[in-house]
């Protein structure tokens, strides 16, 4: 059975936790391929609500395997905690399975993070702080910390003190910051490689075997499209790849091997941190899509800029990872409204463009070219098929399909797992 991934189609936080957990009772894998615990997913089971930051969706479905691939980044302390956390309320969480390969937040990391990001001052990203850029650049260098170099100390330590040589230096003699000695790091953590092993595996060989025996893998991208360190919106992007590319370096699973792309995308759009946002809104609309949808960080419970739905980005986030199914979340969100603007295109210097300009500083530029759609009032969160819908919803949704690049076949109308009006099974 061919793999599946789910990918974000704009800045994050579109509702990948939900869609992800929406296929999990058919799906035997899923996978977590880039990213660390900068990035959250909200799941609503019920009445109860879950906020996971580092482990796969997957975890909440009883019978699948949740899976940390090699192209993440691990902060163990916050592993265990979200791994304690779930065990409290009822959750087994045995079957997790993290890749041996997959590198290690170190203390060091975390540091330099938080300084690095406050020297930059006007210039700052607008990162979380949680040391995943420098762990990625650390892997990069070839001086990183593995998970399994937890399980030979003397390597474990040989690698520290590598890693250290420089980083006491800048954190000493650039940021006046007092870098953490050799033996406190390796102690730190090798006090969780007990507890680690049995988790610990070669999860490249155990998802090839998987779809060999024609189960079904789920991969699921941590941040999106527009944050991917390649084909986002640079410098203001994540350390990692976070489209369907990376899916495949990010697991070890070969692109052959992945048949359908599923992009999730909101029905407004919302990012948090720096960086250009054409159609952000800094009116009461921006407060409503704010309060009305809840619009807040799982991770860094920071309020999101909010702004109105972007064709321009949505296509080419569908060129960009291959998507051949859209999943439109929060259409509910928009309810109440008398008209919603739609993005369909960029104004720069008089210059229109269609598609995503090549050059960044045309984008920071860009002005929203918009058209206006007629809203509704009715509640929506009770409809599961197409034709449930208000007209001008139905309409709004048939619209954004015409003009984002792929068909948009799973429509969100709330919070809850059952809140969907599907369009075209997703499998």
């Amino acid at each position: 059975m061919p793999a599946i991934v789910i990918v974000g189609a704009q800045w994050g936080d579109e509702g990948k936790g939900k869609a992800t957990d929406h296929l999990g009772s058919r799906v035997d894998y899923v996978v977590k391929f880039n990213g660390g615990n900068n990035a959250g997913h909200t799941v609503v089971i019920g009445d109860e609500k879950y906020a996971l930051h580092l482990l796969p969706s997957g975890i909440l479905t009883p019978g699948c395997t949740p899976v940390i691939g090699n192209g993440v980044v691990v902060d163990l302390d916050v592993l265990f905690h979200e791994i304690d956390g779930l065990e409290a309320r009822g959750t087994d969480t045995s079957r997790l399975k993290v890749s041996a390969n997959a590198h290690v937040i170190a203390d060091y990391n975390r540091t330099l993070d938080k300084v690095a990001e406050r020297f930059l001052g006007s210039r700052k990203i607008g990162t979380t702080g949680r040391g995943i850029g420098p762990t990625y650049a650390d892997k990069m260098n070839r001086i990183g910390i593995r998970i399994q170099d937890l399980f030979d100390e003397k390597i474990l330590a040989q690698k520290v003190e590598g890693a250290l040589e420089l980083k006491t230096q800048i954190l000493t003699k650039v940021y006046n910051r007092r870098a953490p000695s050799v033996d406190q790091t390796v102690e730190e953590l090798l006090s969780h490689a007990d507890r680690l092993a049995p988790y610990v595996c070669d999860t490249t060989l155990l998802l090839g075997e998987a779809l060999d025996r024609g189960e079904t893998v789920l991969l699921e991208a941590g941040q999106a499209t527009l944050l991917d360190v390649d084909h986002g919106t640079y410098p203001f992007v994540t350390s990692s790849s976070a489209t369907a590319g990376g899916a495949c370096t990010g697991s070890g699973i070969p692109p052959t091997r992945i048949d359908q792309v599923i992009a999730i995308v909101k029905a407004y759009t919302t990012r948090v941190g720096e960086g250009p946002f054409p159609t952000e809104l800094h009116d009461e609309s921006g407060d409503f899509l704010r309060n009305t949808g809840a619009e807040f960080g799982t991770t860094t419970g920071r309020p999101r800029r909010c702004g109105w739905y972007d064709a321009v980005i949505a296509r080419y986030a569908a060129r960009v990872n291959g998507v051949t199914d859209f999943v439109l979340t929060k259409l509910d969100v928009l309810t109440g409204l008398e008209q919603i603007p739609v993005c369909v295109a960029y104004d720069v210097d008089g210059e229109r463009y269609d598609e995503m300009p090549a050059n960044q500083s045309a984008f920071h530029h860009a002005v929203p070219v918009y058209e206006y759609f007629p809203g509704w009032s009715e509640d929506i969160s009770g409809a599961r098929a197409l034709a449930d819908l208000p007209a001008n919803a139905q309409a709004y949704v048939k619209a954004l399909e015409e003009i984002s690049g792929a068909r948009m076949s799973v429509v969100g109308v709330g919070p809850e797992r059952e809140q969907a009006v599907v369009l075209h099974p997703l499998r």
